[in-house]
Protein backbone atom coordinates (compact mmCIF):
# COMPACT_ATOMS: atom_id res chain seq x y z
CA UNK A 1 0.00 0.00 0.00
CA UNK A 2 2.91 2.41 0.53
CA UNK A 3 3.78 2.63 -3.21
CA UNK A 4 0.15 3.46 -3.94
CA UNK A 5 0.14 6.17 -1.28
CA UNK A 6 3.27 7.71 -2.77
CA UNK A 7 1.70 7.65 -6.25
CA UNK A 8 -1.41 9.60 -5.21
CA UNK A 9 0.25 13.10 -5.11
CA UNK A 10 2.00 12.40 -8.41
CA UNK A 11 -1.28 11.44 -10.06
CA UNK A 12 -2.92 14.58 -8.67
CA UNK A 13 -0.16 16.82 -10.00
CA UNK A 14 -0.35 15.19 -13.45
CA UNK A 15 -4.10 15.71 -13.53
CA UNK A 16 -3.84 19.38 -12.60
CA UNK A 17 -1.07 19.86 -15.20
CA UNK A 18 -3.23 18.41 -17.96
CA UNK A 19 -6.09 20.66 -16.98
CA UNK A 20 -3.85 23.70 -16.99
CA UNK A 21 -2.51 22.95 -20.49
CA UNK A 22 -5.92 22.66 -22.08
CA UNK A 23 -7.43 25.82 -23.73
CA UNK A 24 -10.26 27.56 -21.96
CA UNK A 25 -12.82 26.61 -24.60
CA UNK A 26 -11.72 22.94 -24.49
CA UNK A 27 -11.79 22.48 -20.78
CA UNK A 28 -13.59 19.29 -19.84
CA UNK A 29 -15.10 18.86 -16.48
CA UNK A 30 -13.16 16.08 -14.75
CA UNK A 31 -13.61 14.86 -11.26
CA UNK A 32 -10.04 14.70 -9.89
CA UNK A 33 -11.00 12.43 -7.04
CA UNK A 34 -12.65 9.95 -9.37
CA UNK A 35 -9.68 10.07 -11.73
CA UNK A 36 -7.24 9.42 -8.92
CA UNK A 37 -9.31 6.50 -7.71
CA UNK A 38 -9.41 5.01 -11.20
CA UNK A 39 -5.66 5.38 -11.61
CA UNK A 40 -5.02 3.85 -8.18
CA UNK A 41 -7.36 1.00 -9.02
CA UNK A 42 -5.47 0.37 -12.26
CA UNK A 43 -2.17 0.42 -10.38
CA UNK A 44 -3.51 -2.03 -7.81
CA UNK A 45 -4.74 -4.26 -10.60
CA UNK A 46 -1.32 -4.24 -12.27
CA UNK A 47 0.38 -5.11 -9.00
CA UNK A 48 -2.09 -7.95 -8.46
CA UNK A 49 -1.42 -9.25 -11.95
CA UNK A 50 2.36 -9.04 -11.36
CA UNK A 51 1.98 -10.95 -8.10
CA UNK A 52 -0.07 -13.63 -9.83
CA UNK A 53 2.53 -13.91 -12.59
CA UNK A 54 5.28 -14.28 -9.99
CA UNK A 55 3.25 -16.91 -8.18
CA UNK A 56 2.68 -18.85 -11.39
CA UNK A 57 6.41 -18.69 -12.17
CA UNK A 58 7.25 -20.03 -8.72
CA UNK A 59 4.73 -22.86 -9.07
CA UNK A 60 6.10 -23.70 -12.52
CA UNK A 61 9.65 -23.86 -11.12
CA UNK A 62 8.43 -26.03 -8.26
CA UNK A 63 6.79 -28.45 -10.71
CA UNK A 64 9.99 -28.58 -12.77
CA UNK A 65 12.00 -29.37 -9.63
CA UNK A 66 9.55 -32.11 -8.68
CA UNK A 67 9.80 -33.55 -12.19
CA UNK A 68 13.60 -33.63 -11.91
CA UNK A 69 13.37 -35.27 -8.48
CA UNK A 70 11.05 -37.94 -9.87
CA UNK A 71 13.11 -38.63 -13.00
CA UNK A 72 14.46 -42.19 -13.04
CA UNK A 73 18.08 -43.11 -13.56
CA UNK A 74 18.55 -44.61 -17.02
CA UNK A 75 21.19 -47.08 -15.83
CA UNK A 76 21.02 -50.48 -14.14
CA UNK A 77 24.15 -52.37 -13.11
CA UNK A 78 22.37 -55.10 -11.13
CA UNK A 79 22.30 -57.59 -14.00
CA UNK A 80 26.03 -57.14 -14.62
CA UNK A 81 26.71 -57.70 -10.92
CA UNK A 82 24.60 -60.86 -10.96
CA UNK A 83 26.56 -62.25 -13.90
CA UNK A 84 29.92 -61.81 -12.17
CA UNK A 85 28.57 -63.23 -8.92
CA UNK A 86 27.17 -66.24 -10.75
CA UNK A 87 30.64 -67.01 -12.14
CA UNK A 88 32.06 -67.66 -8.66
CA UNK A 89 28.92 -69.54 -7.61
CA UNK A 90 29.40 -71.84 -10.61
CA UNK A 91 32.96 -72.61 -9.49
CA UNK A 92 31.70 -73.59 -6.04
CA UNK A 93 29.08 -75.86 -7.62
CA UNK A 94 31.76 -77.54 -9.76
CA UNK A 95 33.96 -78.35 -6.74
CA UNK A 96 34.85 -82.06 -6.55
CA UNK A 97 35.63 -84.17 -3.53
CA UNK A 98 33.82 -83.20 -0.36
CA UNK A 99 30.67 -81.33 -1.39
CA UNK A 100 29.33 -78.16 0.19
CA UNK A 101 26.07 -80.03 0.95
CA UNK A 102 26.00 -80.76 4.70
CA UNK A 103 24.41 -84.24 4.61
CA UNK A 104 26.61 -85.50 1.79
CA UNK A 105 29.69 -84.00 3.44
CA UNK A 106 28.92 -85.79 6.73
CA UNK A 107 28.75 -89.16 4.97
CA UNK A 108 31.96 -88.67 2.98
CA UNK A 109 33.82 -87.26 5.97
CA UNK A 110 32.86 -90.18 8.21
CA UNK A 111 34.12 -92.60 5.55
CA UNK A 112 37.39 -90.88 4.61
CA UNK A 113 38.35 -89.38 7.97
CA UNK A 114 37.36 -91.93 10.64
CA UNK A 115 38.21 -91.29 14.26
CA UNK A 116 39.28 -94.94 14.56
CA UNK A 117 39.79 -97.70 11.99
CA UNK A 118 38.08 -101.04 12.33
CA UNK A 119 40.40 -103.97 12.88
CA UNK A 120 39.00 -105.85 9.90
CA UNK A 121 39.68 -103.18 7.29
CA UNK A 122 42.10 -104.27 4.60
CA UNK A 123 45.38 -102.62 3.72
CA UNK A 124 44.13 -102.04 0.18
CA UNK A 125 41.14 -100.14 1.58
CA UNK A 126 43.45 -98.02 3.73
CA UNK A 127 45.56 -97.13 0.70
CA UNK A 128 42.49 -96.34 -1.40
CA UNK A 129 41.01 -93.99 1.20
CA UNK A 130 44.37 -92.30 1.70
CA UNK A 131 44.49 -91.56 -2.02
CA UNK A 132 40.93 -90.22 -1.95
CA UNK A 133 41.86 -87.91 0.91
CA UNK A 134 44.83 -86.66 -1.08
CA UNK A 135 42.56 -86.01 -4.07
CA UNK A 136 40.05 -84.15 -1.89
CA UNK A 137 42.78 -81.92 -0.51
CA UNK A 138 44.13 -81.27 -3.99
CA UNK A 139 40.65 -80.40 -5.23
CA UNK A 140 40.17 -78.01 -2.33
CA UNK A 141 43.32 -76.14 -3.28
CA UNK A 142 42.31 -76.14 -6.96
CA UNK A 143 38.86 -74.72 -6.17
CA UNK A 144 40.37 -71.98 -3.99
CA UNK A 145 42.78 -71.00 -6.76
CA UNK A 146 40.00 -70.96 -9.37
CA UNK A 147 37.81 -68.72 -7.21
CA UNK A 148 40.78 -66.40 -6.60
CA UNK A 149 41.40 -66.13 -10.33
CA UNK A 150 37.71 -65.44 -11.05
CA UNK A 151 37.55 -62.76 -8.35
CA UNK A 152 40.60 -61.09 -9.85
CA UNK A 153 38.90 -61.07 -13.26
CA UNK A 154 35.72 -59.60 -11.76
CA UNK A 155 37.62 -56.70 -10.23
CA UNK A 156 38.04 -55.00 -13.62
CA UNK A 157 34.27 -55.05 -14.20
CA UNK A 158 33.59 -53.87 -10.65
CA UNK A 159 35.90 -50.91 -11.13
CA UNK A 160 34.10 -49.99 -14.36
CA UNK A 161 30.68 -50.18 -12.70
CA UNK A 162 31.94 -48.15 -9.73
CA UNK A 163 33.29 -45.40 -11.98
CA UNK A 164 30.04 -45.17 -13.96
CA UNK A 165 27.86 -45.09 -10.84
CA UNK A 166 29.94 -42.36 -9.22
CA UNK A 167 29.68 -40.21 -12.35
CA UNK A 168 25.91 -40.75 -12.54
CA UNK A 169 25.52 -39.94 -8.86
CA UNK A 170 27.44 -36.69 -9.21
CA UNK A 171 25.47 -35.71 -12.33
CA UNK A 172 22.07 -36.70 -10.91
CA UNK A 173 19.41 -34.13 -11.75
CA UNK A 174 17.07 -35.06 -8.91
CA UNK A 175 16.70 -36.88 -5.62
CA UNK A 176 15.37 -40.10 -7.22
CA UNK A 177 18.34 -40.42 -9.58
CA UNK A 178 20.78 -39.81 -6.73
CA UNK A 179 18.99 -42.39 -4.57
CA UNK A 180 18.98 -44.99 -7.35
CA UNK A 181 22.69 -44.44 -8.01
CA UNK A 182 23.37 -44.82 -4.28
CA UNK A 183 21.33 -48.04 -4.13
CA UNK A 184 23.34 -49.51 -7.00
CA UNK A 185 26.57 -48.53 -5.27
CA UNK A 186 25.32 -50.41 -2.19
CA UNK A 187 24.48 -53.39 -4.43
CA UNK A 188 28.04 -53.35 -5.75
CA UNK A 189 29.38 -53.29 -2.20
CA UNK A 190 27.12 -56.20 -1.20
CA UNK A 191 28.22 -58.18 -4.26
CA UNK A 192 31.88 -57.69 -3.39
CA UNK A 193 31.17 -58.73 0.21
CA UNK A 194 29.48 -61.95 -0.96
CA UNK A 195 32.37 -62.62 -3.33
CA UNK A 196 34.87 -62.14 -0.50
CA UNK A 197 32.89 -64.61 1.62
CA UNK A 198 32.95 -67.16 -1.20
CA UNK A 199 36.70 -66.76 -1.51
CA UNK A 200 37.13 -67.14 2.25
CA UNK A 201 34.98 -70.28 2.22
CA UNK A 202 37.10 -71.97 -0.43
CA UNK A 203 40.35 -71.05 1.31
CA UNK A 204 39.11 -72.29 4.68
CA UNK A 205 37.85 -75.48 3.00
CA UNK A 206 41.31 -76.19 1.58
CA UNK A 207 42.90 -75.62 5.00
CA UNK A 208 40.30 -77.81 6.74
CA UNK A 209 40.82 -80.63 4.23
CA UNK A 210 44.57 -80.58 4.79
CA UNK A 211 44.19 -80.65 8.58
CA UNK A 212 41.68 -83.51 8.33
CA UNK A 213 44.04 -85.40 6.02
CA UNK A 214 46.86 -85.04 8.53
CA UNK A 215 44.63 -86.30 11.35
CA UNK A 216 43.48 -89.28 9.26
CA UNK A 217 47.09 -90.04 8.28
CA UNK A 218 48.06 -90.11 11.96
CA UNK A 219 45.23 -92.53 12.73
CA UNK A 220 46.18 -94.68 9.73
CA UNK A 221 49.79 -94.80 10.91
CA UNK A 222 48.63 -95.86 14.38
CA UNK A 223 46.56 -98.70 12.87
CA UNK A 224 49.44 -99.89 10.68
CA UNK A 225 51.79 -99.82 13.64
CA UNK A 226 49.33 -101.86 15.70
CA UNK A 227 49.10 -104.46 12.95
CA UNK A 228 52.84 -104.58 12.56
CA UNK A 229 53.42 -105.08 16.27
CA UNK A 230 50.70 -107.73 16.48
CA UNK A 231 48.58 -108.67 19.48
CA UNK A 232 50.77 -111.51 20.94
CA UNK A 233 53.49 -111.40 23.58
CA UNK A 234 56.31 -109.19 22.43
CA UNK A 235 59.84 -110.57 22.24
CA UNK A 236 61.77 -110.28 25.51
CA UNK A 237 65.55 -110.17 25.16
CA UNK A 238 67.73 -112.20 27.62
CA UNK A 239 71.47 -112.90 27.77
CA UNK A 240 72.88 -116.01 26.02
CA UNK A 241 76.26 -117.57 26.82
CA UNK A 242 77.97 -119.16 23.80
CA UNK A 243 81.30 -120.12 25.35
CA UNK A 244 82.16 -121.42 28.79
Amino acid sequence: MKPLTRLAPVVMLLTLGLLALQPANAVTVIDPTNLVQNILTAVRTMEMINNQVSQLQNETQMLLNQARNLAKLDYNAVNRLRVTLASTERLLAEAQGLAFDVQRLDREFARLYPAEYASGISGQRLAQEARERWRSGLDGLHTALRVQAQVAQNLALDESVLSELVQLSQAAGGALQATQATNQLLALQAKQSIQAQQLQITQNRAIALELARQAAAAEEARELRRRFMGSGTPYTPYPVQFYR
